[in-house]
């Protein structure tokens, strides 16, 4: 075992990058991919440098932990979307203007936003005035009335 290790040359990297490639295309979970491609640049480096199995090793584990800033910036280029409120509906009413459905009595009412109805809370309206979604508690959306015109 000794003597394979010893007689480790790029192209064992290279497989071993390989291999674990392979891996994370059977097991997605963007981890051996990164394990992968660190193999691959110490096989690289390898093909330059003859270093120790050691060093190699050594090499490898070094490349294996900075490939984690790299991931975790590659990871946040695509947070962006086009649809930032995709997953928190509520939070895109905040501003908005809506009529009261039903009024608002000791602090709670509904109100009407397209197919679906809501919880409000607010100080006491009656029912078909104009409110502004101030903010959002869980599920309730916090109103305000807007003056008459």
């Amino acid at each position: 075992m000794l003597d394979f290790f010893t007689a480790l040359g790029p192209w064992e990297w290279f497989i071993v990058g390989g291999l674990l490639l392979v891996l994370e295309v059977l097991a997605p979970g963007v981890f051996m991919l990164w394990l992968g491609l660190a193999a691959m640049l110490v096989g690289a480096i390898s093909l330059v440098v003859d270093w120790s199995w050691q060093a190699q090793f050594i090499a490898f584990a070094i490349f294996s932990v900075a490939m984690l800033p790299i991931y975790l910036r590659l990871s946040r280029v695509g947070a962006g979307t086009d649809q930032p409120f995709l997953n928190r509906r509520a939070e895109a009413l905040v501003g908005r203007v809506f009529t009261l459905e039903r009024p608002i009595v000791d602090g709670a009412g509904t109100v009407r936003v397209d197919d679906t109805v809501w919880r409000v809370t607010g100080p006491d309206i009656p029912a078909g005035r104009r409110i502004k979604v101030v903010s959002i508690h869980g599920t309730a959306l916090d109103v305000e009335p807007l003056a008459d015109r």
